[in-house]
């Protein structure tokens, strides 16, 4: 894959997307992993820093540490203005004011979309959008929460499969550490992708290749990363409208 041209696609892609929102600027949430970072980079290359915006908002107790430092030193390095906000006192606020009860996948899901939220509130008063950090592995299977991370106003990296992520990071410079750091979503204390899924990015990636050729297998893998293609076709759908004006 030529990077080189890559880059400047996605560049005139950010550019052209800014320009025709008629907005000032990029708000991006920061992670500190690859996906952010390397969206960051692109957006900085594309906009300048003064028109981005980096949030980060860990979870006090759930958060590594390791991974605020990353966030941090990410936005330092491109020279943007950054916020940190930790969304333990919203998370909690919200939690007693509905019933109080931490329900597993509920609560999992509730702090993207505490984020999604935060995000948006920066972008709207700064006149700007938010960039989206989700790539094309995680669309097609559906590995994000709805409304929550998937809630976005634009997706530079969303064509490209995690393991092409990793080498376009590699290429325009995001340190080295961040990009071989192990890719986990945060939503709990040791949570890791490829642990949750049960399957490396490696293999998930050529899977997800021969499926869009339109091949057909077996295998165990296979078989369920094809059902996560189908199961979450509704998280890459605008949501359906039932059709009447023909009764009207």
């Amino acid at each position: 894959m030529n990077w080189d041209r890559v880059t400047e696609r996605i560049e005139s892609f950010i550019i052209n997307f800014v320009n025709s929102s008629q907005s000032e600027g990029v708000v991006i949430g920061l992670s500190g992993g690859v996906d952010s970072s390397t969206v960051a980079y692109l957006c900085v290359k594309a906009l300048g820093n003064e028109r981005v915006f980096g949030l980060i908002m860990p979870e006090r107790g759930v958060t590594p540490e390791e991974d605020v430092r990353d966030a941090i030193e990410i936005a330092e390095k491109l020279g943007i203005k950054y916020k940190i906000i930790e969304i333990n006192e919203i998370l909690n606020a919200f939690l007693e004011s509905a019933d109080g009860e931490r329900k597993g996948l509920a609560l999992a899901n509730l702090k993207p979309r505490i984020r999604m939220i935060l995000n948006y509130y920066h972008a709207n008063s700064m006149n700007r959008v938010v960039a989206g950090t989700g790539n094309k592995s995680e669309l097609m299977i559906g590995y994000f929460t709805k409304y929550g991370d998937g809630g976005v106003d634009f997706l530079p990296i969303g064509d490209l499969y995690k393991t092409e992520v990793f080498r376009l990071a590699s290429y325009i410079g995001v340190p080295e550490r961040i990009v071989k750091k192990k890719p986990s979503a945060g939503l709990w204390r040791g949570q890791t992708d490829e642990g949750e899924l049960g399957i490396t990015y490696q293999e998930l990636d050529e899977i997800l290749k021969a499926i869009e050729k339109g091949e057909k297998r077996e295998d165990e893998k296979f078989v369920k990363v094809l059902e996560l293609v189908e199961r979450t076709k509704h998280k890459r759908e605008t949501p359906p409208v039932a059709k009447v004006r023909d009764l009207l």
